[in-house]
């Protein structure tokens, strides 16, 4: 399952990161790596995914999101 598809309120952990090496380091950088437990916050339409992974509060844009696979 992609992370743009989860529901709000969501747990998971991240799976997988799919993407060239400048966006696995972006993202890796801001704390989502591969085993890393979330829970989506806010996932409507049009607006970027947040979610809460590591004590910390993240908005990523739906292209990104899309490249991440999680495991709900």
């Amino acid at each position: 399952m992609k992370l743009a598809e989860t529901k709000a309120d969501a747990h998971g952990t991240v799976r997988r990161i799919l993407g060239d090496a400048h966006f696995i380091n972006r993202v890796t950088s801001i704390g989502i790596t591969e085993g890393t437990a979330f829970q989506t916050v806010r996932n409507d339409r049009k607006m970027p995914v947040l979610l809460y992974c590591r004590e910390t509060l993240i908005a990523l844009n739906r292209a990104d999101a899309e490249r991440i696979e999680v495991a709900v």
